[in-house]
Order: C-alpha cells, then structure tokens, then sequence
C-alpha cells in the first residue's frame, strides 16, 4: 500500500491539530501515512497520494503553501491530492462563502492544480498568540478568542476521503 502523505502550512497550531486528526481517521482507514509540517517535505515519490492542509491569512494562501505547490508541481500532478483549508473563525456560512471565493483566488495562480476533494473549514482565532505585526493592531487584539473547528465535519471529511485516494494505495 503507497503512503498517503498529511502535510500542512501553518502559523498558530490550529491546522497541525486538524491535520493530525485527518491522519489518524486514514490511519483507521487502514491508509499509510506520513505525517508532517509542509517545511519538512522533500521529494514525493514515495507517496502515492497527498494530504495539504494551509490556513488562509487576510483572504490569502499562507507563503509555505504557495511555496509548496511551485517546488513540488510536476509530482503533485501525477497524484491525488486533498485540500483542506482553515478560513472563517465564526461558524457563520456568509464568511464560509467568502473564505471559499478567496481560496478559487488564490487557487486560480496555480491552474494545473486540481485537487480530488477540498474543504474549507473554520479556523481557530486567539487574539493572545498574535505575533507581529498582527499583535500591533488594536482591533485584533479586541477579538473575543473563537474556534469555529467543526471536528465532527472534520472526521466526516476526512472519512470521505477513502474512495478518492483509494487507487493510490494500489499504486
């Protein structure tokens, strides 16, 4: 069976803790898996199907993504890849929609880019863990903390993911 490889972009932990629990539901599944921070990754060869998880910052793709999907192109192309993205820190479907219309934007640099399934889901916020030059703007700083991470959606996501990277582990 080809290893499925988890990897995520983050800046806080909230997506590292999504995409450990995205592993472990492939694991459960009986998938290999990889997991590790997208800084970590080298070639892709070895896995059979790919795992990316990138919060959005301010409507964009957070840079070691962005950075991620021109190094590793060509070998993306040749393979599964499922997206998911942290957006919105309020379970509110009005900012869902806008995180889902700034990821079709930032999605639309990288055109040879189609990921099998994709999923925008709610991020975490904490106004204590901001780091410059977030930490220096009033009105963040006022933002009442908030995790709109749905883990039951999550693992719902995560579950559906099966079929999709199925024929990677035959490779």
């Amino acid at each position: 069976m080809a290893t499925v490889l988890v990897t995520w972009a983050t800046r806080y932990g909230s997506t590292e803790e999504v995409a450990h629990a995205i592993a472990d539901d492939l694991l459960r599944q009986r998938f290999a898996v990889n997991a590790q921070p997208i800084t970590g990754v080298g070639a892709l060869e070895r896995y059979g199907a790919v795992v990316l998880g990138f919060p959005l910052y301010m409507g964009r793709m957070h840079k070691d993504a962005r950075r991620f999907l021109t190094a590793h192109w060509s070998e993306l192309s040749q393979r599964p890849v499922a997206l998911f993205v942290l957006g919105p820190f309020h379970a509110d479907e009005k900012e869902f929609a806008v995180s889902r219309n700034q990821l079709s934007k930032e999605l639309a640099k990288f055109p040879w880019f189609h990921p099998v399934a994709q999923e925008v889901i709610g991020g975490r916020f904490d106004p204590q863990k901001l780091d410059f030059p977030f930490s220096f703007l009033p009105a963040l700083r006022k933002v009442p903390a908030s995790d709109a991470r749905d883990w039951d959606a999550i693992h719902a996501w995560a579950a559906n993911l099966a079929p999709a990277l199925q024929h990677a582990s035959s490779r």
